[in-house]
Parts: structure tokens; C-alpha cells; sequence
């Protein structure tokens, strides 16, 4: 299985152990990850290409996400490129797991109406967690995804639960789901 990793280029001055952290998980699970555009390459390598040149990686970079399982973007340093990657993954059918460890969500996808996109807030003691539901979706192994509207003070309060208990907000539903049913079977 071939996973495509994202992330900003400029950002790696911030976040590259993050985004080490995210391919090796990754690779853990014997997945081929796409990520040396990223990791191996700097600002100065993308300002000092030719316009042939960036024509050649743009063709390569649609052959890497039409060929990839899914993706895993990595999102917490703002960048269009990422946006742009992702909007392309979007174009072929592709599950799209946005992460963020700071701050609020990326504002064009935290709210976007797709169902291949997820969008987490993580830490380093929830990634594994986080990246394990999100390939189980990507799969079809996850039982079925269920999206419906909450309030804002619901959000607050899911946002504020999940970083205490360091776990994902759907993980943290799903066990109260879990512990009702419980409860509802041993009465019926």
C-alpha cells in the first residue's frame, strides 16, 4: 500500500520532527511512503528550479497521489501547496487526513463537506492512535463513518475532553457509545 505524505517545505524549520514522526508510524506498518518532495528538498531547491523543471515535478506529484492509497497531510504551518495537493487528491477519490498540532483547523477543509477528509488536532501521544483509525476508514475496515452537526459548545467541550484525556474526539464518542450500550444491554 502506498501512503502520500504532505506537508509544508518552509515549515520544516518547525515541525520536521512531527513529520518524521507521522512517516514513521507510517512506515511501521510496512506502508511505501511518498514523502522525500518533502523532506529532501528545501526552499532554496524549489526557487532555484527551472520552469521545465517544475512542470516535470507537477506531472510527478499527480502520478504520486492518482497512485496512493491515501494521504496524510501534516497541516499546522500554513501553505498553499499543501491545499493544492489536497484539493488534487480530492479530484481522484482519495482519503485525506488532515493534521494539525497547534491552533485551530485549517479554515478551507476543517469545515468542508467531503467525506474522504478528516480533520484531527494531535499530539505526539496520539498520532499512532489518530493515523490507526483514520487507515482503518481509508480501508473500508471501519464499520461506517457518521457525520452529523454539533454546537459550538459541544465542539468546545469535545475539543477541550479530547486534549485532556490525549485522545481522538471520535475515540472519546465512540467509548461513550460503547459504555451506553453496555449499560442499555444489561437492562434489556
Amino acid at each position: 500500500m502506498i501512503a502520500y505524505f504532505t506537508a509544508s517545505i518552509v515549515g520544516k524549520k518547525y515541525y520536521l520532527k512531527n513529520y518524521q514522526k507521522i512517516i514513521d508510524i507510517l512506515k511501521t506498518k510496512n506502508y511505501h511512503v511518498l514523502s522525500d518532495h518533502i523532506i529532501k528538498t528545501s526552499e532554496q531547491d524549489i526557487h532555484l528550479q527551472h520552469k521545465n523543471d517544475r512542470i516535470k515535478f507537477h506531472r510527478q506529484l499527480e502520478d504520486w497521489i492518482s497512485s496512493c492509497n491515501f494521504m496524510i497531510v501534516e497541516s499546522s504551518f500554513p501553505s498553499i501547496s499543501v491545499g493544492y495537493e489536497i484539493s488534487l487528491a480530492l479530484r481522484f477519490n482519495k482519503p485525506v487526513l488532515i493534521l494539525y498540532s497547534s491552533g485551530d483547523p485549517p479554515s478551507l477543509f476543517a469545515n468542508h463537506q467531503d467525506e474522504k477528509i478528516i480533520c484531527e488536532k494531535y499530539s505526539i501521544n496520539n498520532l499512532k492512535e489518530i493515523i490507526d483509525d483514520f487507515i482503518n476508514y481509508a480501508q473500508g475496515r471501519a464499520d461506517s463513518r457518521f457525520t452529523f452537526f454539533i454546537t459550538a459548545k459541544i465542539a468546545a467541550f469535545l475539543q477541550n475532553i479530547s486534549e485532556k484525556k490525549r485522545l481522538p474526539k471520535s475515540v472519546y464518542l465512540r467509548k461513550l457509545i460503547e459504555k451506553e450500550m453496555k449499560v442499555f444491554s444489561s437492562h434489556a
